[in-house]
């Protein structure tokens, strides 16, 4: 039976506008940033669901019984108001469950979830991931800041494996492509300290009731994943072996 992954976020819009003197227009310029991550899980035999932000708002699964059906829940740049304010409930004042709850009790059940960095994951630009103090951090493996949690790194920061015998890493080489920057989180007791960046964890594992949580604290794309880390001939193997574990699949 093939591993089935659901996948919300790294997805938006741009809209620009453009002045040239006296006279000014729009332009509108929706994009993806999933295309490494989908095309590397893939490979590694995983059956992909992809719901972009938009999407996730009106259409991610309302209870643990719903997001069972999956054997890991994977949230990338995608802030919980997108999850906590379904459209029926923001304008219409419809009285729904809460998908923050949901996905924390389908984690307790024996799910799998994985939180991948981002501008809107973690506490993310301006703290407005919103993820802080949730349901969602109950169950992952760190603590995340009430404030802006960003570290960037033009310079560049590369990863440093802590745990080499973890499932998640194994059979990957010891130097990886630097990345950009990361959200600063914390290791909570209990959970295993895979991979750092600087003094900070960028993957940390654990469990939560019968399930898994992993946190990835960089992106999954660029810009804090730069071209050098998603062509890496490593990445396929890291998130496939990194969606297993939290599947209970290694």
């Amino acid at each position: 039976m093939k591993k089935r992954i659901l996948i919300a976020g790294e997805s938006w819009t741009v809209h620009s506008i453009h002045q040239k003197g006296f006279d000014s227009f729009t332009t509108t310029e929706y994009a993806e940033g999933v295309r490494w991550l989908k095309a590397a899980l893939e490979k590694g035999g995983w059956d992909v669901t992809f719901q972009p932000s938009h999407v996730a708002a009106r259409e991610f699964p309302f209870t643990a019984e719903d997001l069972s059906a999956y054997d890991v829940v994977l949230l990338s740049d995608i802030g919980a108001n997108t999850l906590l304010l379904h459209p029926e409930t923001f304008t219409k004042s419809k009285v729904l469950p809460n998908r923050l709850t949901s996905i924390r009790d389908y984690v307790a059940n024996g799910g799998g979830l994985v939180m991948v960095g981002g501008y809107l994951t973690f506490q993310g630009i301006d703290a407005k991931a919103q993820y802080a103090g949730s349901p969602i951090e109950e169950a992952l493996p760190v603590t995340i800041e009430k404030g802006d949690d960003r570290v960037e790194a033009p310079q560049g920061i590369e990863p440093v494996v802590a745990e080499t015998a973890h499932p998640i890493v194994a059979g990957l080489e010891a130097t990886w492509p630097i990345l950009l920057g990361y959200n600063r989180i914390a290791t909570k007791p209990g959970a295993t300290l895979v991979a750092s960046v600087g003094d900070d964890p960028l993957i940390v594992a654990g469990a939560f009731g019968k399930g898994r949580s992993v946190a990835f604290a960089s992106d999954c794309g660029p810009h804090w994943a730069p071209p050098p880390f998603v062509d890496w001939a490593g990445y396929e193997k890291l998130w496939t072996q990194l969606c297993n574990w939290a599947a209970s699949k290694a």
